[in-house]
């Protein structure tokens, strides 16, 4: 049990827990849910160590084993599968032993090596790292690529594979689902589900805190509240705990507002002299009901697009991918990814896209939105077509070095010389105006950007977008950095919206709440998807479910069979007198071959069982001369074959 007592937790001068108590029971798979700068993160550095409490009682079981996902960028030349297959710290540890045992020659330690190694799961070790890489998204080619071969969110999924590849009794999980597409984010829950240890989550997706969690914690004002349930559940039970709070608040100041009256009125007769008094002391003793002083929720609006084109835009048998790069060789043809799309988008559709990763959706949403060329057939755009384009790597985009107000400027004097009107003048002070409604106030609209967290740069990449007034909004993932409280704003904002939005997103409440239809991204081409989130994520498990099957077929294929010595087959008849010999002691070679095989076989199935130190220790001093004279076997194969072919071959 993991349990905090009357606990302060400081970071510098900022007191995030402040005399905060709550128990979490071995098992339970906890949300932890807060504002930004509530403490979730700190809490998570007392669990691991990096942090410890100013004051209180912090305890949790000793043996515990922790796996959390490190937050540094890996640089390392080793395959995706050795980097994953690494993160099992029992299995290493295990293996160092073996190693060492070798080295001692020392047959008992030996057998205790090896009976750690089979229980750590070396014997399955390669596939259970692989299950882990391809749930979360990467082809099975890639299975062997370098980890620094991969781009900075790949390699942030790599390092989640790595933690959940780690045998833990406490996972802790950090904003998780940052770097997933929808059908890599399915698979974590489900595998998630089964996780049979101790979990603590941050996340700021609703449908995954719901679908993972039991319990929920919620970090406000310096104190840890522990509900029970998902995240809905906590939603449902503070929304009347806060109006129970509201209720008690307000039925307590009329109460103070009865005593001050009669204090007021009778403290200067002397009659009433000591019932006021009373009084007094009474309203000095009540404790007093904090009111509920909920911070505002963050909320904005896309105003009317000036004109609505109808279709916005239509594709036609277009083809979709990657001009080929500049150093290419001459008449090196492009890389497509999508090919024969013929679709319209009419005003005021709200279109979800969805597909398994790498199948295109980005590079369909980024050709839409200019940022790529079409490949083949064309895409004609509707009149007065204006563009809002939230894409991925759109916070790299900004300038850190920039304020929101510098970016603001630049926006609207490059809006204007393209002959665009904006939503404002571009007047400073209007534009700080604006800022301001995303909450850009004050010092803020002169920070630069590199020094806001990715939700204010988000939320800045919001604000231009908005500030351009388009009436086709494309967005590629906008909430990976978005808290709780903008996705809801954001939501509300889409659905008031009267152009037709095109969304890409791993956010399942954010797709049921805006979209209405969508469209499958599959196998190279675009299709309608006849079904809801629900029927999707069934779709995407039992496709990932097939990929497993037929990779397990695969690396049944490329086992080697077991070693049977090949005959060989004479090319012409040799003489008799030479060739003879040979070929006989050949064929006696195979048989005592096949024997020892068979042999090892046994004795390595038998090792895999249940047995006594003292018979592990046995089996493997057989093991190790059935393999010693397994080599020298094949060496007087490989040196009998080689002078039967000599031979065979002066007669050719």
């Amino acid at each position: 049990m993991i349990i905090l007592k009357n606990l302060s937790l400081r970071r510098s001068a900022k007191v995030l827990l402040d005399n905060a108590s709550v128990s979490i029971n071995p098992g339970e798979k906890v949300g932890l849910v807060g504002r930004n700068g509530a403490g979730k993160s700190s809490l998570f550095a007392l669990l691991n160590g990096t942090l410890h409490e100013d004051k209180g009682d912090f305890s949790m079981p000793s043996q515990w084993r922790m796996a959390q996902v490190a937050q540094d960028m890996p640089e390392t030349a080793e395959s995706a599968t050795d980097f994953v297959i690494a993160g099992d710290t029992q299995l290493a540890e295990a293996q160092a032993e073996v190693t060492a045992a070798e080295a001692s020659d020392d047959g008992e330690r030996m057998a205790h090596a090896y009976m750690a190694l089979h229980d750590a799961g070396a014997h399955d070790a390669q596939s259970r790292a692989q299950a882990l890489i391809l749930g979360l998204g990467f082809q099975v080619r890639e299975l062997n690529q370098p980890v620094n071969s991969f781009s900075g969110g790949w390699r942030m999924r790599l390092q989640l594979a790595r933690a959940l590849m780690c045998p833990s009794d406490l996972l802790l999980l950090d904003e998780p689902t940052n770097h997933l597409d929808l059908d890599a984010l399915v698979w974590l829950e489900a595998w998630l589900k089964k996780y049979p240890g101790t979990m603590l989550v941050i996340s700021h997706d609703r449908e995954f805190l719901d679908a993972v969690t039991n319990v929920t914690i919620h970090i406000e004002n310096g104190q840890l509240t522990r509900y029970g349930g998902n995240y809905s559940t906590f939603e449902d039970m503070r929304a009347e705990q806060m109006a129970l709070q509201q209720a008690a608040y307000a039925r307590q100041q009329d109460k103070i507002a009865h005593l001050q009256e009669f204090i007021n009125r009778f403290k200067a007769k002397a009659s009433k002299a000591k019932q006021a008094q009373s009084r007094v002391k009474a309203l000095d003793r009540m404790e007093k009901l904090a009111p509920l002083l909920a911070t505002a929720d963050f909320t904005f609006e896309f105003k009317e697009p000036l004109n609505l084109p109808n279709p916005m835009l239509t594709i036609d048998d277009a083809s979709f991918g990657y001009p080929p790069p500049a150093d290419a060789p001459p008449g090196t043809p492009p890389t497509v990814i999508v090919q024969h799309v013929s679709k319209s988008v009419f005003a005021g559709q709200r279109i979800g896209i969805l597909g398994a990763n790498g199948q295109g959706k980005s590079t369909l949403v980024k050709t839409v939105a200019r940022t790529l060329p079409v490949v083949a057939g064309a895409v004609t755009e509707g009149k007065g077509l204006n563009i809002g384009y939230f894409a991925q790597q759109e916070l790299d985009v900004l300038r850190p070095l920039d304020t929101p107000l510098e970016h603001m400027i630049r926006l609207a004097r490059d809006t204007i010389a393209n002959g665009g009107a904006g939503q404002f003048s571009s007047r400073e002070q209007d534009l700080r105006n604006f800022l301001g409604t995303f909450n850009f106030s004050g010092d803020m609209v002169k920070q630069a950007v590199g020094t806001m967290s990715g939700g204010e740069k988000a939320r800045l990449v919001l604000c231009m977008i908005v500030w351009q007034r388009p009436n086709l909004l494309l967005l590629d993932e906008p909430t990976n950095h978005l808290d709780l409280a903008t996705r809801e704003a954001l939501a509300m904002a889409l659905n008031e919206f009267e152009g037709t939005v095109i969304l890409v997103s791993h956010d399942r409440a954010l797709l049921r709440a805006v979209c209405d239809e969508f469209w499958l991204v599959t196998r190279g081409g675009v299709e309608p998807f006849d079904g809801d989130l629900d029927d999707y994520q069934r779709y995407l498990l039992d496709e990932g479910k097939r990929l497993r099957e037929s990779l397990k077929e695969a690396g049944k294929a490329a086992e080697p069979p077991k070693i049977e010595m090949p005959s060989v087959v004479a090319k012409r008849a040799a003489p008799s007198g030479k060739l003879k010999p040979l070929k006989q002691a050949l064929e006696k070679l195979d048989k005592s071959m096949a024997a020892l095989q068979a042999e090892k076989a046994a004795l390595e199935a038998r090792l895999a069982g249940t047995l006594s130190v003292e018979d592990i220790t046995e089996t493997g001093r057989q093991l190790q001369h059935v393999n010693d004279e397994l080599e020298r076997e094949e060496e007087k194969w490989f040196d009998l074959s080689g002078q039967i072919e000599a031979l065979e071959a002066e007669n050719i």
